[in-house]
C-alpha cells in the first residue's frame, strides 16, 4: 500500500475516478508514455481525459478490465466502446501473458456473423455514437456489411422484438414493392428497426446497401420512410440536413425504382427550407429525368410566396428542359407522348390564371416537339381559355400565341369551333376555315365519285 499512487481521472468533465496509477498504466501504452515524462515522486496525480470514446461509462469498463487482470466480458453492448477505448489508450501490448484489449475486441468481432438481429441492432446503436473514433477502422465496415447482409433475406419476418407495426406500414407515394414481385411486409420488416439511426450512420448504411447491391426499390422506400419518420419533430435546420442527405442517397439509385410521388413530396418540403442550390438541382434532375411517370396533381405546385402567378410555371419549364436534354436520343416515343399529354393538361389548368404572361404560356406550349402530339385539340382548348381570360391582349400577341397551333392536327369539330371563335385573331379563323374545307374535301368517300 505504501507504493500506491492514486490517480484522479476526469473523464470528459462528466465524472471523476480515483484509480491506482500503476495498474492502469500497466495496460495502457499511452498512459505509460505520459507518466514517463513526469519528474519527481507524488502520491496523487490528476489526469484530464478530454473526448474519451464512450465517456465515463466506457472508462469504467476499462478500469474493470485493468483491475480484473486483463479480463472482461464482451457483449454487443460494449464491443465498440471497448475497441475504441483500447485504441485510444493504446492497449495493444500483451500483459501478464494475456492477449491485450485491442486483440480481444478484434477476436470478439469475428463472431458478429453469429449474432442475432437484435444483437446487431444493439451494436449498431452503440457504434453510431463512436463514429469519430471508428472512421479509420475496417471493423466498422465489416459490421455494416454484416447488418446489410441480413436484409437480403426478404422472406422472413422481423426477428427483432423491438419491431413495431410501423415497419410494415403502407408507404403512400412510394414505388409499389408488390409490382416488383416483393411482398411489402417481407421487404420492409427492418425499416422500423433502423429508424433510430442518426444521419451520419444512416448515410453509411445506405452506402453499404448500394455497394452490396440491395434492391434499389427497397432502398428508395427506406429513404422516404426515414424522411417521414425523422422530419415531423425536427427543427428547420435538421429537416434541411435530413432531406439533403436523402437526396444525396437517392442519386446513385436507378431512377425507375424511385417514387416520383415521393420526390415531389420532398420538393414541396424544400420550398420552406434553406436548402443548398446543389441539393435542389439534384432533386430537380431526379424528377425531370422521369417526368413521364408524373401525374397532373404532381405538377400543380403553387408559386413561391410573393409572386402573383398561381402555379410555379418556371419550375415545370425547368423539369421539362431536364426531361428533354438529359435523355436526348434515349427517349421512347411513348415517353414523349405521355409527357406531351401531361403538359397539355397542365396548360389547361394554368390557362385561367390572369397573371400568367403570354411568354410563359407560349414557353409551355412550345416546349414539346411536334412529333410528341397526336392532336392539338387540348392545346386549342387551353388557348381558348387563355384568350378569353386575357382578352386585352393585342392582335399581334394573339397571333404569336396561335403560331403554336398545327391546324392539320385539329379535329373537324375543333376546326368548326375555331372558325367561328372571335377570341382568336382573324388570320386564325381563316386558316381554320381553309383547313376544314380541305379536310372535308379529302374525306369524301371513294364511291361517291361514281355516284
Amino acid at each position: 500500500m505504501q507504493n500506491l499512487c492514486l490517480l484522479e481521472v476526469d473523464v470528459n468533465g462528466q465524472e471523476i475516478f480515483l484509480v491506482d496509477k500503476t495498474i492502469l498504466e500497466s495496460f495502457s501504452g499511452r498512459l505509460r508514455k505520459l507518466f514517463s515524462k513526469l519528474t519527481g515522486k507524488t502520491r496523487r496525480l490528476k489526469l484530464l481525459l478530454d473526448k474519451f470514446p464512450g465517456g465515463a461509462e466506457c472508462f469504467e469498463l476499462i478500469v474493470k478490465f485493468c483491475y480484473n487482470g486483463g479480463r472482461i466480458k464482451m457483449t454487443p453492448f460494449n464491443m465498440f466502446q471497448l475497441h475504441c477505448a483500447a485504441n485510444y489508450l493504446e492497449m495493444n501490448q500483451e500483459v501478464q501473458g494475456k492477449p491485450n484489449l485491442v486483440e480481444q475486441t478484434i477476436s470478439f468481432f469475428r463472431k458478429i456473423h453469429y449474432m442475432t438481429w437484435s444483437e446487431l441492432i444493439i451494436g449498431l446503436e452503440n457504434c453510431q455514437e463512436l463514429l469519430f473514433f471508428l472512421s479509420s477502422s475496417s471493423l466498422l465496415q465489416e459490421f455494416l456489411d454484416c447488418v446489410v447482409g441480413r436484409l437480403e433475406f426478404h422472406y422472413i419476418s422481423s426477428p427483432c422484438p423491438s419491431s413495431t407495426d410501423n415497419s410494415s406500414m403502407q408507404f403512400s407515394g412510394d414505388i409499389s414493392l408488390e409490382s416488383r414481385g416483393i411482398c411489402t411486409s417481407q421487404a420492409t420488416w427492418w425499416f422500423a428497426d433502423l429508424g433510430f439511426l442518426n444521419l451520419n450512420m444512416f448515410k453509411k448504411i445506405i452506402d453499404t446497401m448500394v455497394s452490396k447491391k440491395l434492391d434499389h426499390s427497397v432502398i428508395s422506400s427506406f429513404l422516404f420512410y426515414y424522411k417521414r419518420m425523422k422530419c415531423p419533430n425536427a427543427s428547420s435546420a435538421q429537416k434541411c440536413r435530413i432531406i439533403e442527405t436523402v437526396i444525396k442517397c437517392l442519386c446513385p439509385l436507378v431512377s425507375s425504382f424511385i417514387s416520383i410521388r415521393g420526390l415531389f413530396d420532398i420538393l414541396q418540403a424544400s420550398f420552406n427550407l434553406k436548402m443548398s442550390k446543389c441539393s435542389i438541382g439534384k432533386l430537380e434532375n431526379l424528377i425531370g429525368s422521369q417526368l413521364d411517370r408524373a401525374k397532373l396533381d404532381d405538377l400543380l405546385i403553387p408559386s413561391p410566396a410573393g409572386e402573383k402567378i398561381a402555379y410555379n410555371v418556371n419550375l415545370i419549364l425547368r423539369l421539362l428542359d431536364i426531361f428533354l436534354s438529359n435523355s436526348r436520343g434515349k427517349l421512347l416515343m411513348y415517353q414523349l407522348k405521355k409527357v406531351a399529354e401531361l403538359i397539355d393538361l397542365y396548360i389547361m389548368e394554368v390557362a385561367p390564371d390572369p397573371s400568367l404572361k403570354p411568354s410563359k404560356f407560349l414557353a409551355l406550349a412550345m416546349t414539346m416537339p411536334d412529333i410528341a402530339r397526336e392532336s392539338y385539340d387540348t392545346i386549342y382548348i387551353a388557348m381558348d381559355i387563355y384568350l378569353k381570360v386575357h382578352y386585352r391582349l393585342s392582335e399581334e400577341e394573339k397571333i404569336k400565341i396561335c403560331s403554336v397551333l398545327r391546324y392539320d392536327e385539329l379535329t373537324e369539330k375543333i376546326l368548326k369551333d375555331l372558325a367561328q371563335n372571335e377570341s382568336f385573331p382573324a388570320c386564325a379563323l381563316v386558316t381554320a376555315q381553309v383547313t376544314l374545307q380541305n379536310k372535308l374535301r379529302y374525306s369524301v368517300p371513294r364511291n361517291s365519285i361514281f355516284s
